[in-house]
């Protein structure tokens, strides 16, 4: 776990570098799809979202939380309605997850702990590369 100082021009710039953003989201989808067969289930997403809410974080059960997350995902960005997000639509997703979450942090810097391989901090690294 890593203690950065962040702000929302550090993921937008890194969102902006498209070659370097499409790399890392391919990363993130190849270590997803379990199976292998180039879509992620909702299985497969659980698993990957499942790490993210921790035990008693919230008043709803904790699967329950997920399933309605999954849903709402599946609703917005299975856009062939295939039952499975493609890399394409996992891109848009992930894409949409961190402007969401530039826009929740701001322009005031933010010191935020990260998981050494969470997209977050992939945006950090981008950062310091580019410095």
């Amino acid at each position: 776990m890593s203690l950065p100082i962040l702000n929302c021009s550090t993921v937008t710039k890194f969102i902006e570098d498209a070659e370097k953003f499409e790399k890392c989201i391919n990363e993130c989808f190849v270590k997803l799809d379990i199976d292998g067969d180039g879509l992620l289930s909702r299985k497969e997403l659980r698993g990957g979202f499942g790490s993210l809410l921790p035990v008693g974080s919230v008043s709803e059960p904790r699967e329950e939380i997920i399933s309605k997350l999954i849903d709402t995902i599946f609703e917005r960005f299975d856009e062939d309605h295939n039952g499975g997000l493609d890399s394409k639509e996992f891109k848009s997703l992930s894409k949409e997850m961190m402007l969401a979450m530039a826009r929740g942090i701001g322009s005031s810097p933010v010191h935020l702990a990260l998981n050494k391989d969470s997209l977050l901090m992939r945006a950090v690294e981008h950062e310091l590369a580019t410095m």
